[in-house]
């Protein structure tokens, strides 16, 4: 799909991935509204590329469909919604050790809020018979992130939920993408575009988003920011204890040289 002259809806578009995603979109003529819960973030940006910022708390059903209709009033019908707001915190202790807070947050973040977004948009989608949903995931949605079960556990149901979308909407004219980066310098992890240079696995947001533009443009299902990743999934696919005790290796790795399980640094294990 063609991005000039669409309606773009991002969450989490204030920060990280979905700002350097807002601004290429714009770039590309879309008209484009950055829905983000720092209402003030979103409106700076919004202000830069000619978009609508708002406050919107992906976990609140409410706050989606507001943004949707903002979105309506102001540029037209959503052709595109990308929901992208993401977070990850980790684990204090073994796999199952997280608050049962962190685990409904990062469902409500990372699976629910592609519902709301589905259940905003889809209906008028059909019925005009074209619309796109991108929803951001991740590799450890493919794989798995080491240290942070409930972030993985979300976002294998973040692809799976994707694929749904395809697989029942596809042929009413849905077009459907699933974005599974492996590590980006944001926010999210507590990097920036500065840490990333000379790095052969940490992209900067404006490297993924452009990966991700590509793939909008070419409407795969599948979007990854990190080509390597792919291979990842096929070893993990063909044999599947062996890619276990390969992660059991890498976290062993993590712990002796890192001296713990830090996404800031993880990255430099790859």
């Amino acid at each position: 799909m063609q991005v000039s002259g669409k309606c773009v809806i991002i969450t989490g578009g204030a920060s990280g991935i979905g700002a350097a995603l807002a601004r290429k979109m714009a770039q590309a003529g879309a008209h484009v509204v950055i829905a983000d819960r720092n209402a003030e973030a979103a409106k700076d940006i919004a202000a830069e590329i000619g978009g609508l910022g708002l406050a919107c708390d992906v976990t609140r059903e409410g706050d989606i469909q507001a943004a949707v209709q903002a979105a309506q009033d102001r540029f037209g019908p959503a052709d595109i919604f990308v929901s992208n707001a993401g977070f990850g915190v980790g684990e204090p202790d073994h796999a199952a050790s997280a608050s049962d807070e962190v685990w409904m947050l990062n469902w409500q973040v990372h699976v629910m809020s592609h519902v709301y977004a589905a259940r905003a948009v889809l209906p008028d989608m059909i019925a005009r018979g074209d619309g796109y949903l991108v929803n951001m995931a991740s590799a450890a949605g493919l794989l798995a992130q080491i240290g942070d079960a409930a972030y993985s556990a979300t976002k294998h149901a973040a692809v799976s939920f994707a694929e749904s979308l395809a697989i029942s909407h596809g042929d009413q004219g849905i077009k459907v993408s699933v974005i599974c980066p492996q590590y980006v310098a944001t926010p999210l992890i507590g990097l920036s575009d500065s840490d990333a240079e000379g790095s052969r696995s940490l992209l900067t947001p404006a490297q993924a988003a452009q990966t991700i533009m590509d793939g909008i443009a070419e409407e795969r299902f599948l979007i990854l920011p990190h080509a390597q990743v792919a291979q990842f999934v096929q070893m993990r696919a063909m044999d599947h204890d062996k890619w276990l005790a390969g992660m059991r290796g890498l976290r062993a790795k993590a712990l002796r040289d890192l001296g713990g399980i830090d996404l800031r640094r993880f990255h430099q294990l790859m």
